[in-house]
This record gives C-alpha cells, sequence and structure tokens, in this order.
C-alpha cells in the first residue's frame, strides 16, 4: 500500500511553519499514544505515521528533498522510517516530555546515542577564500576518556548494574490511564552504578582535551560558508556515532579588492590626459597585474570587464569577472603654463559649441522659410 502525504497525515498545508508541524504532532501523538490506546493496532500504526510524518518536516533538508521528490526523495537519504514505538519515543523525548509533562524515555539510557554537533567561526584573510586554502585550527573538545575507554570507572573495576531499573536506565511510573517510562532516579538514566570512579575523568567517562585538525578552505568561499567536517563533533554514547563541526567561515576585507558574489570589484584612477587621449595601465588581479587598454574618451565611472578573473564558482569550473571602474583624476596644482593650456581649450570648446549652435538655429530658419 503506498504511503499517504506526510502533511495530509499531519493535518497541515505545504506551506505550514515548523511551529505548526510541530503542534499538529503533538495532537496526534496524545490522540494514538500506545498507553491511550492499548491492543489497537490501528491506533499503533497512526502513530508511526505521525511520528514518521514529523521526522521528515520538522527537518529542512528532508523537507527540501520531501518536497521535491516526494517520499523517493527521503527514503535511503538517511531515515526509513520507525521500526517500533521505542525508536518514536527515544527520537522525539522532547516532544512526550512537553505533552506528558515529564520525560517519556522508554529505557533509552542504554540505546546508541549520537554525539552533539559543534560550530568553529574561522576567520580567513581575502586572498584565503579566492584561491583557497589549508588552515590549522584547534578545537576544544569532550572526548571519550583513555584511561577508562569512557566507562566511568577505574583501572580493574566495572560498573555496577542500578538495582533500582534493573539497567533498563528507566522506571514506570503511571499517571491516570498512562504508563511512561522515566529517568531512574538512583542512576539518573544511566542504568549503571559507579561505585570506583576513574580518577582521570570523576566517573564521567567524558575528558575534555584540544583537538588540532586541518580545514581546506575550498576556493570562492563567501561570508557564512559552512564547512561540515563529518564525525569530528562530540563524541557519541553507548556506541553512538559522533557528532559533525561544522566549520562556518568569516572572510576578512581586502585593501584592493572588493566582492560582489563572484566577480571583484576594482577601483583604478587616471589622470584627465589619459582618459582623454586613451591610456594602457596596468591594473591588479588575483595573479598577475594585465594590461588594460583605457580608450579615448572614457569617463569617469565608466566600467571595464576583463572575464574569468573573479573569483571561482564553489564546485565549478567557472570563475567570476573582474570589473574595474575608472575614476578620472581632476589636476590639481597646475603652473601658470598649464593652466594657460586649459583656458586655451576652453575656448576652443565654447567656440566649437557656439558653430554648432548657428549651424543648428541657422539650419532652422532654412527650414521655415522654406516652408
Amino acid at each position: 500500500m503506498s504511503k499517504r502525504d506526510y502533511y495530509e497525515v499531519l493535518g497541515v498545508s505545504q506551506d505550514a511553519s515548523g511551529d505548526e508541524i510541530k503542534s499538529a504532532y503533538r495532537k496526534l501523538a496524545f490522540k494514538y499514544h500506545p498507553d491511550r490506546n492499548p491492543d489497537d493496532p490501528e491506533a499503533e500504526a497512526h502513530f508511526k505515521e505521525a511520528a514518521e510524518a514529523y521526522e521528515v518536516l520538522r527537518d529542512a533538508e528532508k523537507r527540501q528533498r520531501y518536497d521535491q521528490f516526494g517520499h523517493d526523495g527521503v527514503n535511503g537519504n538517511g531515515f526509513n522510517g520507525f521500526s517500533n514505538t521505542d525508536d518514536i519515543f527515544g527520537a522525539f523525548s522532547d516532544i512526550f516530555g512537553e505533552v506528558f509533562g515529564f520525560s517519556s524515555a522508554r529505557g533509552g539510557a542504554n540505546r546508541p546515542r549520537p554525539g552533539a554537533d559543534l560550530r568553529y567561526n574561522l576567520q580567513v584573510s581575502f586572498r584565503e577564500a579566492a584561491k583557497g586554502a589549508e588552515v590549522d585550527i584547534q578545537l576544544p573538545v569532550e572526548d571519550i576518556c583513555p584511561d577508562c575507554n569512557g566507562s566511568g570507572a577505574a583501572e580493574g573495576s566495572t560498573p555496577q548494574t542500578c538495582p533500582q531499573c534493573g539497567g533498563m536506565g528507566s522506571v514506570q511510573q503511571s499517571q491516570g490511564f498512562f504508563r511512561i517510562s522515566v529517568p531512574c532516579p538512583h542512576c539518573r538514566g544511566a542504568g549503571k552504578i559507579i561505585t570506583d570512579p576513574c580518577s582521570s575523568c570523576r566517573g564521567t567517562g567524558i575528558v575534555h582535551r584540544v583537538k588540532d585538525l586541518k580545514v581546506r578552505i575550498p576556493a570562492g568561499v563567501d561570508n557564512n560558508s559552512r564547512l561540515r567536517l563529518r564525525g569530528e563533533g562530540e563524541p557519541g554514547f553507548n556506541g553512538g556515532p559522533p557528532g559533525d563541526l561544522y566549520v562556518v567561515i568569516q572572510v576578512e576585507p581586502d585593501e584592493v579588492f572588493e566582492r560582489q558574489g563572484q566577480n571583484l570589484i576594482l577601483r583604478r584612477e587616471v589622470s584627465f590626459v589619459e582618459a582623454t587621449l586613451g591610456h594602457k595601465v596596468e591594473v591588479e588581479t588575483l595573479d598577475e597585474p594585465v594590461t588594460l587598454d583605457v580608450p579615448k574618451g572614457t569617463q569617469s565611472g565608466e566600467v571595464f570587464r576583463l572575464r574569468g578573473l573573479g573569483l571561482p564558482h564553489l564546485g565549478s569550473a567557472h570563475q567570476g569577472d573582474l570589473l574595474i571602474e575608472v575614476r578620472v583624476k581632476t589636476p590639481v596644482g597646475l603652473n601658470k603654463r598649464q593652466e594657460e593650456l586649459l583656458r586655451e581649450f576652453a575656448e576652443i570648446e565654447e567656440s566649437k559649441l557656439s558653430t554648432k549652435a548657428k549651424n543648428f538655429f541657422r539650419k532652422a530658419k532654412d527650414k521655415v522659410m522654406g516652408e
């Protein structure tokens, strides 16, 4: 039988917000909770169906794939549904805590749990971001204690099974018609009691250390680009996988270039004479300087494009362009001869304008008289 549309399952529209999706799932979880519907396979099926829909739609990436490709976009891409209700309680313990007023973890203390993801803000120079680089970073992390291998127990001893929960990490509590598992108060949900704690980690199984990592900065990254280093986050628990490290790039401004997407902007001053008569000028690029041909009569503010001399597009062989904005510099500190030449130039320009005006009015008069 084909799966129902996830939005239909939760009873929300395709443009529903995250809060609306969460609220809809909470209502369905309360309605079809197994303890409220004992021995009801139909209610259990609805319970699993709602959990599966929520697992996909609450995650932005999974939701985008689902919106684009439907169920095929999420099957086999990190989510294949829940095998039983205990998996659901473990995955959404925060939701059930909100619904029922306390934790609803069902014996989840000893199940594998992934480690937390970490974020590291990395500042790089403009040239490193443009050309790519390999940067060394030092990351403060929590790691499994090497002396006790994460058990928390001193050498020669082992953690003891909690006598109150029998190692489950949870005990049953009843509230009305609900029977829900809560973390064992004796072992705090660990399922184990450490009588002789490890001196290095003081029984926590975790130590703090600094990890040295090399981060490869791809050419063309921009501010707030995120690099994902899989498995470099905090360690998992009970054999769970480690989290990931997200390196967030902050690019320092450059003294020469400005950035506009993958294009570079360079402002270059030329003299009044160079702009008027034309001139060849040398301009900087990210590599070797190149020659720009400034044509006669160039106006201040004109932009010349040198294709392929900008920043590379991530994951592509294409590059942006170098845009050179010409600024005509007005001469200052002129000597007497220079001023004379400029006045002579101005008189010639004025004469040209006057001649043009006379010709215009003469042509207009001839046209009128001819009519």
